[in-house]
């Protein structure tokens, strides 16, 4: 079953609801409007190869979980599924009535602290992700090779490139070879010391992930010794394509919001930071999860940019303090009841399947 088949065939599901920021009470204008819900797998193909454990749209902002794979997130306290099974009333838009065989307060518990917290904590990652982006863009060409090879020269080193300067000699003229015992260190030797045969060079083109070798004769007295920076090399190589994957990627009026802002971090990130960790901590206080927002003004507040990146990270600093003492003291169990949750998925699918083809 793909999203287009559930879609068509609406005797299969089994909940259906607005989700994400409509459901938490914190849309703005130009919010997207999500979706989530949950399905049950035909019987034949529950029985077959072919199994269906989640189904999106194309955008990925209407998501469906099959029964048992709903029951299996809920049963590791995760926070998108806790929160579509105690979606508000006013936002559900088709509700089975089996699904009364689930109830958010059976399998509630301390896990909340890591699955909650630890969403929070990507979220602060992004958050700090899109500062480092900010204030350290990259440039538009990828360096290569030679940017991170240096050559020993009178008493300390310079770059591989400013050696060629003056010397006058191109890298492709070149050859090296390992130094045993030296990692990443090479014995420069150049095209106008051979009488016959030739040097590959120093790098075999712009995208090139190592220096490559040459044949040298013995005798052949070297020119220079370089260090190829490898670690800096494959550093760079990877914040270069996840800084110019996302410049593709990004939502670019949301970024601009941001610049605006005059911050350097993504605000909306920082504000479910500050949901997830109010909603840890009200899972520990009253064994319930609220999905729509009674800290609405301040979490909008966050958005809008009005508190400093450090002020912010150092309240998350506060509330987790907070948070693992509400957790220590709660009469929640460690983790939910795996048994039970099997027992729910096996009636519903009984029951489910007794009146359905």
């Amino acid at each position: 079953m793909n999203f287009q088949q559930l879609k068509q065939n609406p005797q299969w599901l089994l909940l259906d609801c607005i989700s994400g920021s409509t459901a938490y009470n914190l849309n703005v204008k130009g919010s997207d409007t999500d979706k989530k819900g949950i399905f049950m797998m035909p019987q034949k193909q529950l029985y077959g190869f072919a199994q269906t454990t989640q189904v999106t749209n194309d955008s990925n902002d209407e998501v469906y979980f099959e029964a048992g794979r709903f029951l299996e997130l809920l049963t590791k306290n995760n926070p998108n599924i806790l929160e579509l099974l105690s979606t508000p009333k006013q936002f559900v838009l088709y509700r089975h009535q089996l699904m009364d065989l689930i109830k958010p307060e059976d399998f509630l518990s301390k896990l909340c602290l890591d699955t909650f917290a630890g969403y929070a904590h990507s979220q602060i990652k992004k958050a700090r992700g899109l500062n480092k982006k900010i204030n350290r863009p990259m440039e538009g060409e990828r360096r290569s090779i030679l940017d991170f090879c240096f050559v020993i020269y009178t008493n300390g080193s310079i770059p591989l490139k400013d050696w060629l300067k003056e010397t006058g000699f191109v890298q492709e003229n070149c050859g090296l070879i390992a130094v045993d015992h030296f990692r990443d260190t090479y014995l420069l030797y150049h095209q106008h010391q051979l009488t016959t045969g030739y040097f590959r060079g120093i790098s075999s083109g712009h995208e090139a992930d190592d220096v490559q070798l040459s044949p040298v004769s013995k005798g052949l007295t070297h020119l220079a010794v370089m260090n190829f920076n490898k670690d800096g090399y494959s550093v760079y190589c990877k914040e270069y394509k996840e800084y110019h994957e996302w410049v593709a990627k990004r939502n670019e009026l949301r970024y601009q919001s941001t610049l605006s802002q005059g911050k350097n971090y993504d605000a909306k990130n920082m504000m479910h930071t500050f949901r997830l960790l109010n909603m840890a901590a009200e899972i520990a206080k009253y064994g319930e999860v609220i999905v729509n927002r009674p800290d609405r003004g301040f979490l909008l507040k966050i958005r809008s940019g009005e508190f400093e990146f450090d002020g912010l990270t150092l309240m998350v600093e506060e509330k987790m303090t907070e948070i693992s003492e509400l957790y220590r003291t709660s009469p929640l169990p460690d983790r939910p009841d795996v048994r039970k949750a099997e027992e729910v998925l096996r009636q519903m699918r009984t029951e489910f399947y007794s009146v359905s083809c």
